[in-house]
């Protein structure tokens, strides 16, 4: 099925402006001279670009080697329903790349102390995870890809020294772990948020929270989550695409007031 595609700009190509009748390209014109009478006059001193008003422009705390950014952002920290923004630095320059993409987020709202089986999603900037996973076969991720079969596992079981990684196992790890395999349409694709994980802690911290992904809306229509951030299948599809590892990609989760801390 073809998809609807919501990206724009350096990401999909921009379109070239159409000139009006009898216009001169500023390109073939002499430095300096006008579009009416050709005649060279004394320019204006280089103007470099303005950075835009936008919420990636906003952040102060990104690495400086991040070129990519997704933004979640609800209206209080009880809300589940959230917007997706994503955002990539061209020439320096935060620039827009998809129109704003219907979100929900966990069942409790935002958090800023999120605890194991408790739903809400934590907030603050962290990456994408290194593997990219889904029951489907790989949409065509730029990230090493993992189709789940029969015995994977995340494991959420804070007593064990696995907590909050991916296992292949016959034995369930035990107590809030998923059955990835079984998650359907939830876990179609997703892309890991490294909450709780490196590199944003060494190891994780037991009883902290776990298995935190952006994955597939539940059901149709949309309900809130266990503390993941979800989309439409379209939506997450072309977001998963976009993302390259090489960009260091961050994912920023907060309440939209409190943008300004990230």
């Amino acid at each position: 099925m073809k998809r609807r595609s919501l990206f724009i700009g350096a990401a999909a190509g921009v379109t070239a402006p159409v000139l009006a009748a009898g216009a001169t390209p500023a390109a073939a014109r002499p430095r300096g001279a006008t579009a009416t009478s050709g005649t060279a006059v004394p320019g204006p001193k280089r103007q470099w670009p303005v950075a835009p008003d936008n919420k990636a422009a906003r952040l102060t705390t990104l690495p400086s080697t991040t070129q990519q950014v997704i933004i979640v952002t609800g209206n209080s920290y009880t809300t589940t329903y959230a917007t997706l923004e994503t955002f990539q630095r061209i020439r320096g320059v935060w620039t827009p790349i998809s129109a704003p993409l219907a979100a929900r987020i966990g069942s409790n709202g935002f958090s800023d102390n999120h605890l194991e089986g408790v739903p809400n999603t934590p907030t603050g900037v962290y990456s994408i995870g290194p593997t990219m996973y889904g029951i489907a076969a790989n949409p065509g991720v730029s990230y090493p890809y993992h189709r789940l079969v029969t015995n994977d596992w995340w494991n959420e079981n804070p007593d064990s020294p696995a907590y909050n990684t991916f296992q292949h196992t016959a034995t369930n790890p035990g107590g809030y772990s998923e059955a990835l395999w079984r998650e359907t349409p939830a876990y179609t694709h997703f892309a890991v948020i490294t909450y709780n994980m490196a590199p944003n802690v060494a190891t994780p911290v037991p009883g902290a929270g776990s298995g935190i992904f952006l994955h597939e809306f539940s059901k149709t229509p949309s309900g809130p989550t266990a503390g993941c951030v979800s989309l439409s299948h379209g939506d997450l599809v072309s977001v998963l695409t976009w993302l390259k590892p090489e960009l260091m990609p961050r994912i920023v989760l907060c309440p939209a007031q409190n943008l300004s801390q990230y």
